[in-house]
């Protein structure tokens, strides 16, 4: 594959980071915005020994990982730094081609070397990607397969697209947010018709029989699981049933955890409900509204899982960020930028040091880190705003600018025969 010269040498150097002892590389494991009780690479350790031990590393509450994760690190690979690495350049590889794809080229085939130096650089050096990779948290292969899920939709490669997003979903089940826009990437185009809306010109007819290739591939995915578990199914409460239930209210930059830790146990289903639902209700509004284009939709709710999921992680935002490098044609059409660029820098800057006042020091308390993960919510969903914005904007905008057009060379016309006539 042709590539640009930034993605060789950035893949070099993030391999380097692999290989070289990291002095903070406690801190970074032990740091709760960078990974989650879902995605720790502390609580896979954990989990991976009592397997050894002949023990069910589900029965304890503490373990929350998939099977598939834990068969993978105990019987093929050790949990080494270079599987993270090796996942973050193949996310970035995945991310290029998607723009390949987008742009109507050949995978095999560049376009401008500072275009793609642009893409693969926002993707590897986003330190909402790079920290949680360098503390090993799991969500990294989390964002690597839903951009392979995306990468092979975009290429209509069906059955590789339907594999990754039931590995994706199998993970994490909220990225199930994402399998309708995907069936609507692979029945139709992921070429941008930001700028042209019109209805969606996709074979819906397909739409089920793919949907239920998706069922199929999940369901050996939930077999293999059950196997590696000698038949127990204490896996799925613990795996995917923390994400439902909240069992582990560590803390986080989410908005789940503080709001649950002062909830009353009797009312505590209800708002659980309702704050799973809430994700849900955004999946037929942003895919009927942006039928013309659904990988953007696809964009959005990546944005929608990195502002409102459970256990969120600085990773789930930093997909949402690094994604919008794909998109230039909507970058002239954001409203505020710059302030929902310093809402994420002044988000980035407080949740370590509140993080460090509260549990460090113990001159804080649970509000101030919950302070700044709200700071943090807001700059997720200034984002999202801004981002739908400029994607119904930019039809809309450009109408305006030829109507404005018109109107000026009628009233010019109208000042000349003015003239003339006097």
């Amino acid at each position: 594959m042709n590539t640009p010269p930034a993605f060789s040498v950035l893949v070099c150097l993030r391999l380097l980071l692999a290989v070289l002892p990291l002095p903070g590389q406690s801190l970074l494991n032990h740091d709760h915005q960078l990974s989650s009780p879902l995605t720790s690479y502390l609580r896979l350790n954990e989990g991976l020994w009592l397997l050894d031990h002949n023990i069910d590393p589900y029965i304890g509450g503490a373990f929350h990982h998939s099977p598939l994760l834990l068969s993978l690190f105990s019987t093929i690979v050790s949990p080494l730094p270079i599987i993270w690495a090796v996942s973050d350049a193949v996310g970035a590889w995945a991310l290029l081609r998607i723009w390949r794809a987008r742009q109507g080229l050949s995978s095999q085939k560049g376009t401008r070397s500072d275009v793609e130096n642009l893409i693969v650089s926002a993707y590897l050096l986003n330190p909402y990607l790079l920290l949680p990779s360098l503390a090993l948290s799991t969500s990294t292969f989390e964002n690597t397969l839903t951009l392979l899920a995306l990468m092979f939709a975009s290429e209509a490669k069906v059955p590789f697209a339907l594999l990754a997003t039931a590995f994706a979903v199998h993970l994490t089940p909220s990225s199930i947010l994402l399998l309708l826009p995907i069936l609507m990437v692979l029945v139709s185009s992921p070429v941008s018709h930001l700028a042209s809306p019109r209805p969606f010109y996709g074979s819906l007819k397909r739409i089920p029989f793919l949907f239920g290739e998706f069922i199929l591939y999940w369901l050996v995915l939930v077999g293999a699981a059950c196997i590696i578990t000698g038949g127990s199914w204490n896996w799925v409460r613990a795996s995917w049933g923390a994400s439902l239930t909240l069992p582990d209210l560590t803390p986080n930059p989410g908005l789940w955890w503080y709001f649950f830790t002062e909830m009353f146990d009797h009312f505590r289903p209800f708002f659980l409900m309702v704050f799973s639902v809430h994700l849900v209700i955004y999946i037929l509004p942003i895919c009927i509204k942006f039928q013309h284009d659904p990988l953007y939709a696809a964009f959005l709710l990546v944005g929608v899982l990195g502002t409102f999921k459970a256990y969120l992680t600085l990773a789930d935002p930093g997909l949402f960020l690094s994604m919008i490098s794909i998109f230039p044609e909507v970058h002239g059409y954001l409203r505020h930028p710059i302030i929902t660029t310093l809402l994420h820098l002044h988000a980035a800057l407080l949740l370590p040091l509140q993080h460090v006042l509260w549990v460090t020091e113990g001159r804080g308390n649970a509000n101030f880190y919950y302070a700044a993960s709200l700071v943090m919510g807001m700059a997720g969903g200034a984002g999202l705003v801004d981002a739908c914005w400029a994607g119904m904007r930019i039809a809309v905008g450009d109408a305006k600018v030829r109507t404005e057009e018109k109107v000026d060379n009628e009233k010019g016309k109208m000042v000349w025969w003015e003239v003339v006539q006097q």
